[in-house]
């Protein structure tokens, strides 16, 4: 399989992640009734490198972190093949919270509709934001935006956006591919 065209790489990466703590942090403060969700099971990479950044930035933070998982609430769940369910962990409630749900790209907005949905289980939001490291803009399904958006791709159908997440952060990168991978 071709490797794809790098959109984006470190240091700009790096400086992006850094930059959406910092809109967070700006808008929330110390985070009083304030909850990031990562959605499973890409989401979460993004989601847990946030929280981490916002707690090395603001270590006095009050924000509650959890990961949600949206397998069953898919639209399509009973048409995938091999569909592999993740676990969530949310120890709270997120009834009367500010909620920042947090997934890697925003495409055709289906994730983020079923998200809404399984995060209904979880109590009623005060409010709901999206935060995502990349918003392919064109071709959604469903009229969602994001509030936060990490960087900003116009490509055709065909493609296919993927994050790669390396430990080592300063090899984490976003490639384009020609054509869409099978999940």
């Amino acid at each position: 399989m071709e490797r794809g065209r790098i959109i984006l790489k470190s240091p700009r990466f790096n400086l992006t992640l850094q930059r959406l703590a910092h809109q967070l942090i700006e808008n929330y403060n110390h985070f009083e009734n304030t909850c990031l969700v990562g959605i499973q099971p890409r989401g979460v990479e993004l989601s847990d490198r946030i929280y981490t950044l916002i707690t090395e930035i603001n270590p006095g933070h009050k924000a509650r972190y959890g990961k949600l998982d949206i397998t069953f609430y898919r639209d399509d769940f009973r048409l995938r093949k091999a569909l592999k369910a993740n676990e969530t962990e949310m120890d709270f409630v997120v009834e009367d919270q500010r909620v920042v749900l947090i997934d890697d790209v925003l495409y055709t907005g289906r994730t983020i509709q079923a998200a809404l949905t399984a995060l209904n289980h979880f109590g009623r939001p005060k409010e709901v934001e999206l935060l995502v490291l990349i918003d392919r803009r064109f071709n959604r399904e469903v009229p969602v935006s994001a509030d936060y958006i990490g960087y900003t791709v116009d490509a055709v159908d065909e493609a296919h956006v993927v994050v790669d997440w390396d430990p080592d952060p300063d090899k984490n990168e976003v490639r384009l591919y020609k054509k869409k991978q099978e999940d």
